[in-house]
């Protein structure tokens, strides 16, 4: 056998089965049909103390990712899993109320013996808010698992909690001794903490400073599952391990950038907190800026966590700072009104259950930045998010310059579309690439067309949520997905003063623009991007 350059390849057996195909081991024995893909070597044996046990987020995300990673053998051998919440509840009966949230969320018939097996490391404490050290009784409960059962004291602590409860959390895990690595412990501490990271500059500063009054910078892992999914994760495989991408990626040939992440859902159960927040907080500090710097940033020396979120935040530092006092100009905000979606009436944000009938809150947002470096000068990115529109999608559309045409004008009656390169996040995960195509026949027409790839038809092994596949890296010591403290301030360093003109000024009202659930948004938005002679892509 040979390779592209005509050398000779050693070839055996082995080799020739993986061809064209990924074989990952798991630890020492080879993947076998029907096992795991998920991990290259042992994990280290662990405790993953979940705070906020009893929660909406344990019960629909937390709990089903880590029964799924037992299955398929993503979990650490041996491992225990700890909540803690405020409900007065045995071992026995968590593990019933888990037992059933799995079976109603996951849709299908537990395996009884995977259940049985997973539920045998699976314990319960109850938390007292009113003693002067809630934390003193799991802490000293985990120790003594661990110990008699010869396992070393490495411990993942899960914030599944409210944001507002961040610090007083962190500070009673920090005096029951939660954040030690120490010998009394014997092993590393790891914190997961959920989005959203304080809700403007000083407050993201102030929960910094006091997570890091007992966890250091290291320890501390600030989840976006945006970040998490496949297709986000391949976006810098498919720029910088492709070389004909790579030297297009600027200015010169990119006319503008689309990110979206539309939402078919209104605030749900979520409008207590979706009232203080709004889309801007919600989405735009997090996600959307997120798959921007993906999207913007320079090649790394090398793929190593650090040095990938190194070029992120080299993204934010450029961000030109928003022209706050031409807010109308580069800035839309909507709420939906009442409308139609999947030929159901559904009401407007002011009639959902725990919101203001006077709410100003935007459900909705287009904004157009800019990057001010070499790479991206003058390149308009529209970022667009909203609740109750008419797709659920989120995308990032690349839309290139374009062609120089002089040569088609005795012949083409009609203009030529430029070349589009859609990364679609979700759902129905795919990359397509646009361009121009003659039809056949006498005539010079030009028709487009697409080239298509869906993920799918190349997934093999076992499929990683974004849940389980953070939890995962955690579990790992791979911060390469989360989001760094200097990241955090700098997003909401360019956002802080966006928010301050939109929630300060006296005619807040009229900056806000209704429109129908079930539609792409108000048409403020449409205009903005018509003002510059461009369009909104709808998927």
């Amino acid at each position: 056998m040979f390779d592209a350059r005509g050398k000779k390849v050693n070839q055996d057996s082995n080799h020739a089965d993986t061809i064209g195909k990924t074989v990952v081991n798991v630890g020492d024995s080879s993947l076998q049909e029907g096992g795991s893909c998920l991990i290259e070597e042992p994990l280290d044996p662990c405790a993953i103390v979940v705070i906020g046990a009893c929660g909406d987020l344990t019960r629909r995300k937390i709990i089903l990712a880590l029964f799924r990673l037992f299955q398929n053998k993503g979990l650490p051998d041996p491992f225990l899993v700890l909540g803690a919440d405020l409900n007065d509840m045995t071992t026995e009966g968590y593990r019933d109320f888990i037992k059933e949230s799995i079976h109603d969320l996951s849709g299908e018939d537990l395996i009884e013996k995977d259940w049985d097996a997973f539920a045998s490391h699976l314990h319960y404490k109850t938390i007292d808010p009113k003693a002067d050290s809630p934390y003193d009784d799991a802490a000293d409960f985990l120790k003594e698992e661990l110990r008699s059962s010869g396992t070393p004291g490495n411990r993942l602590l899960y914030l599944a909690v409210p944001p507002t409860q961040y610090i007083r959390i962190i500070q009673g895990l920090g005096k029951a001794g939660f954040a030690a690595e120490d010998e009394d412990w014997g092993g590393w501490s790891r914190v997961i903490i959920e989005k959203p990271f304080g809700r403007d500059l000083q407050s993201a500063q102030d929960l910094n400073r006091d997570i890091h009054e007992y966890f250091r910078e290291d320890q501390v892992y600030r989840i976006d599952h945006y970040l998490a999914k496949e297709t986000v994760q391949n976006l810098l495989m498919f720029r910088f391990a492709n070389a004909i991408f790579e030297p297009i990626w600027n200015r010169r040939y990119i006319d503008h950038i689309q990110i979206t992440a539309a939402e078919t859902l209104g605030v749900e159960h979520r409008s207590i907190y979706y009232e203080q927040a709004g889309i801007l907080r919600d989405m735009f500090q997090n996600h959307i800026l997120q798959l921007l710097a993906m999207t913007a940033m320079e090649p790394p020396s090398v793929f190593q966590a650090d040095r990938v979120r190194d070029e992120k935040i080299k993204v934010f530092r450029s961000l030109r700072p928003f022209p706050v006092d031409q807010l109308d100009e580069y800035l839309v905000l909507g709420q939906y009104a009442a409308g139609t979606m999947d030929g159901g009436q559904v009401p407007a944000y002011r009639d959902e259950p725990g919101v203001d009938n006077q709410s100003l809150t935007p459900t909705f947002a287009m904004a157009e930045v800019f990057i001010d470096n070499w790479r991206w000068q003058g390149v308009p990115f529209y970022l667009r998010s909203g609740k109750r529109m008419a797709t659920k999608v989120t995308e990032i559309a690349i839309q290139f310059k374009d062609v120089p045409n002089l040569m088609f004008r005795n012949v083409l009656a009609e203009d030529i579309h430029p070349n589009m390169l859609v990364l679609r996040i979700q759902p129905d995960e795919r990359i397509t690439m646009t361009f121009q195509t003659k039809v056949p026949g006498a005539k010079v027409c030009l028709q487009p067309v697409t080239m298509d790839f869906h993920y799918s038809s190349v997934q093999e092994g076992v499929p990683l949520a974004a849940y389980e596949k953070v939890i995962l890296d955690c579990l790992l010591g791979d911060h390469m997905l989360f989001v760094r403290q200097d990241g955090v301030e700098e997003c909401w360093a360019f956002l802080s003063p966006v928010l301050d003109a939109c929630e300060n000024c006296k005619d807040r009202e009229k900056l806000l623009h209704l429109y129908a659930a079930g539609t792409w948004g108000p048409e403020a938005a449409d205009d903005l991007m018509k003002h510059d002679g461009r369009t909104c892509r709808v998927a």
